[in-house]
């Protein structure tokens, strides 16, 4: 079973770095149901991602020719931007292999959690600037939405009104609003 395994890995990590487009189906962990889809465009260097799960619905960027991953939280009909850090977030070949064994093993579980905050308040519209940077993907994902940007953080002790997003089963981000203390 070792030896099917290492093959499957093997497979996995040669196949996402040839093929120029792969589609995953995205199962729920725990109860896996199909909660979405994840494609991966070698070519340009994109993830797209797209979870459905009623409230918790999200598409989801990476664009790693630009630098940059965008989440659109349906249920805050907002998008949050955030800038990738290679020490937090897996390089595409990694996130294909991941993928890879998840839909072939079933048993392959990712705990890695990115937590983002952003500051209420503080959104603003895209402009062209802004779409110059974080590139067309982004830019036709966000037009017309609040634009938030997010900040790397360390899990907070209170995680309820945090929003899931990312990848399930292999990279959750996790989006906080930050809370501000009000001095009296």
């Amino acid at each position: 079973m070792k030896t099917f395994a290492a093959v499957l890995i093997c497979l996995g990590v040669f196949w996402a770095q040839t093929s120029a487009l792969n589609t995953f189906v995205l199962h729920d962990p725990i109860s896996n149901y199909v909660t979405g889809t994840m494609t991966i465009h070698n070519e340009e260097q994109i993830v797209d991602v797209h979870v459905r799960s009623g409230i918790y619905s999200s598409d989801t960027i990476f664009d790693y020719t630009h630098g940059y991953i965008a989440t659109r939280l349906f249920s805050r009909n907002a998008c949050f931007i955030m800038k990738i850090k290679k020490e937090i977030i897996p390089d595409l070949q990694e996130i294909g292999r991941l993928a890879f064994e998840r839909e072939t093993m079933r048993d392959v579980y990712s705990p890695n959690n990115v937590w983002a905050q952003f500051q209420a308040g503080s959104s603003r519209l895209g402009h062209l600037k802004d779409w110059i940077l974080y590139g067309k993907h982004i830019e036709n994902l966000c037009t017309g939405l609040p634009l938030y940007e997010l900040v790397a953080t360390e899990p907070p002790a209170n995680d309820d009104g945090c929003a899931s997003a990312g990848i399930p089963s292999i990279l959750g981000l996790k989006i906080c609003e930050e809370l501000i203390a009000n001095e009296y």
